[in-house]
């Protein structure tokens, strides 16, 4: 998952400054009637130790939540820990399974591949001679010392899965600063180069197979240009992405960069959400902490906000359970349902509703007035307070981990006579609310 980012502001950003005539208009999120995004989840996926069983439960979990989509992590060094050739005939029949209970279920499959096997490895001699076979060492992080042998692996799993997967997904937030997914050196270059490798091994295999490059955690596109450098135009159908904080303008501003570069491909937000890990903790894998009402209600805003847009190809909350040192599923480590999972449910079933509307309260303070209130999650807010007409003060601010915000207004704008308009950036001035004092 992603660990950083976007760094969650609980503080207010004031950008705005007095003017005399009407403010620039806000640009709105590109929106369209067109179907929505393959809602669904981030699943356990394979492990050194899964069973057949545990695929017809994790589906049939799936099944209950109305998921369009799974998303599983296929890790090579499981599938393959002995050398190039057969595949691991256990994990097989685990995979077998899932893929043949979600083709059933008429649920979309999106596998996530990464994880290199010890003989693949490019890691160091002393990283190496510690590797194991579960993909959970250091050497796994690093990339194939050979794209080709990648590519042979994912081959072999678009020609086995050819009508069951739709998507295959190259390896795990390359860009990640903690290098727990992709270390070593030249990180845009050696990507590129097993990107190449895979998208030319699934396709000749499987061409109905969609190949998912990046699952990138920064939004600001600096590594994604690097990448465009690399050469990885026409080596994959979609981007995959991993914001959990500010997800909608996160995305926004990744599909910017996109649109600059002459690239219209869809994104797939394969990983966002939150941790229900409040008050017991403040941050957890450096997201803020929330209560688990206040998970439950941003993962119906996202679904909401996103159901419509046209360049959103899935969007897959992480994750179904807890972990031991983190709260951001649906069920407790002990498979006891969250009020997340019943918020899930309901917007997969039903995601074309409108998010929460945002709320205004002004009161007078001292020698103030104070705007506050409550809006949905994901975005920066704008603030536009007028005076006999005109727009005299703006600003931009975020919420806190609560979906609350409070602002004193500047103290030369008097108390009285004004009025107030505040709006998220997605939905623009469309959704706006206003008040006066």
């Amino acid at each position: 998952m992603q660990r950083a980012a976007l760094a969650l502001a609980s503080t207010l950003l004031l950008l705005g400054a007095f003017a005399a005539g009407a403010g620039a208009g806000t640009k709105k999120s590109s929106r369209a009637a067109v179907p929505g995004p393959l809602g669904g989840i981030n699943l356990p996926g394979l492990g050194s130790g899964s069973t057949p069983s545990d695929a017809d439960e994790e589906i049939a979990v799936a099944r209950s939540l109305h998921a369009k989509a799974i998303r599983v992590e296929l890790a090579w060094a499981v599938l393959q820990p002995d050398g190039p050739g057969a595949l691991d005939a256990r994990s097989l029949v685990y995979l077998d399974r899932l893929l043949a209970d979600a083709s059933s279920s008429g649920i979309a499959v999106i596998a996530l591949v990464d994880g290199t096997p010890c003989w693949a490895s490019s890691a160091p001699a002393a990283l190496r001679g510690s590797c194991q076979s579960d993909g959970r060492s250091a050497a796994s992080s690093w990339p194939p010392s050979n794209p080709a042998d990648f590519a042979a692996f994912v081959g072999a799993l678009a020609a086995r899965y050819s009508d069951k997967l739709t998507a295959l997904e190259v390896w795990n937030e390359p860009d990640q600063a903690n290098e727990e997914y992709f270390a070593g050196p030249s990180k845009p270059q050696r990507y590129a180069a097993l990107l190449k490798a895979g998208y030319t091994a699934i396709k000749q295999a499987a061409p109905g197979i969609k190949v998912l490059a990046g699952s990138l955690v920064g939004s600001n596109g600096i590594f994604l240009r690097e990448l465009y450098a690399a050469g990885i135009k026409g080596y994959y159908d979609g981007l995959a992405v991993h914001f959990y904080t500010l997800t909608l303008a996160a995305l926004r501003e990744f599909r910017a960069v996109q649109l600059a570069n002459g690239d219209s491909t869809p994104l797939w937000l394969d990983e966002f959400g939150w941790s229900s890990c409040y008050p017991e903790q403040k941050i957890q894998e450096e997201q803020a902490c929330v209560t688990p009402a206040v998970q439950a209600q941003n993962i119906t805003n996202i679904y909401r906000s996103l159901s419509r847009t046209s360049y959103v190809a899935s969007d897959t909350i992480y994750k179904l359970h807890d972990g031991r040192n983190n709260q951001f599923g649906m069920l407790t480590d002990s498979g006891a349902r969250k009020p997340s999972f019943t918020a899930l449910a309901s917007v997969l079933a039903s995601p074309q509703r409108a998010p929460s509307k945002i709320t205004l309260k002004l009161r007078r303070a001292g020698a103030h007035a104070v705007a506050s209130g409550s809006a949905p999650v994901g975005d920066y807010m704008r603030m536009e307070v007028f005076k006999a007409g005109s727009l005299r003060f703006r600003a931009t601010f975020t919420l806190d981990r609560f979906n609350n915000y409070s602002l004193s207004l500047p103290s030369v704008l008097g108390r009285r006579g004004l009025r107030v308009r505040v709006y998220q950036e997605w939905t623009g001035r469309a959704g706006a609310v206003q008040k006066r004092i």
